[in-house]
């Protein structure tokens, strides 16, 4: 699963207090994870090494500020564990965040909670370590929410790379084993009463075997690895 983070604590919660006016009906919300070395990617760096690893999820955040800086919607970016000023998320463009809460679920959804308390109309949730995803898939997302209760990208391990509501669902982000392939079947189940768009199916990036045929990842990859 592509939407990832950390626990916080009530700091994060006095950090969100900020209010944004709405320039926009929809909110892009982006989760990451603070990239420091031993603590990202930590599937695939057991295979690649640490070093690697933290080279491609800064490979993955620069592909993920590029697609997501031409979109015409609000864009805010959750921090994993503290907010940073000056890095790669341009102020001018991205609103930044802290998530809080115990679990996944419960940091995504205060997440939702936040943006729609802020008045949006439609908010979609995305990681940061998706290659395979484009502007053109964020912006077909939110027409397709326009029309639908929930959007749902289907990721190939089971779980889910994006998520889009016009309010809180809240069964979605409770009783669900993060990280496991039963999560999108769940998601889907707790969601069979609403209309929801299925965006076409994606991989995201856990594991060396999701990357290693992929080119463009061989510059990071240790010699003994590189094809």
């Amino acid at each position: 699963m592509a939407i990832l983070g950390i626990k916080n604590d009530d700091n994060a919660r006095k950090d969100n207090d900020v209010f944004h006016y709405p320039t926009s009906k929809n909110a892009l919300i982006i989760f990451t994870r603070n990239a420091e070395l031993g603590k990202c990617k930590t599937r695939l760096a057991a295979t690649v090494g640490d070093e690697s690893a933290l080279e491609i999820y800064k490979f993955l955040l620069r592909h993920t500020v590029d697609i997501t800086t031409p979109l015409n919607v609000d864009k805010f970016v959750f921090y994993s564990v503290k907010k940073r000023d000056n890095d790669l998320w341009d102020e001018t463009i991205f609103r930044k965040k802290t998530q809080y809460g115990d679990d996944l679920g419960i940091r995504m959804q205060n997440a939702f909670d936040d943006v729609f308390e802020m008045g949006y109309s439609r908010a979609i949730i995305i990681g940061s370590d998706m290659y395979d995803m484009t502007t053109n898939d964020l912006q077909n997302a939110f027409n397709k929410l326009i029309d639908s209760d929930a959007v749902v990208g289907p990721a190939k391990d089971g779980g889910y790379y994006l998520l889009g509501m016009k309010e809180v669902q809240q069964a979605v982000f409770k009783n669900k084993t993060w990280g496991t392939d039963t999560v999108l079947e769940s998601t889907l189940a707790d969601l069979k009463d609403k209309k929801i768009a299925l965006l076409d199916e994606k991989n995201d990036v856990d594991y060396y075997e999701d990357i290693a045929d992929i080119e463009v990842f061989q510059q990071f990859f240790p010699a003994e690895l590189k094809k």
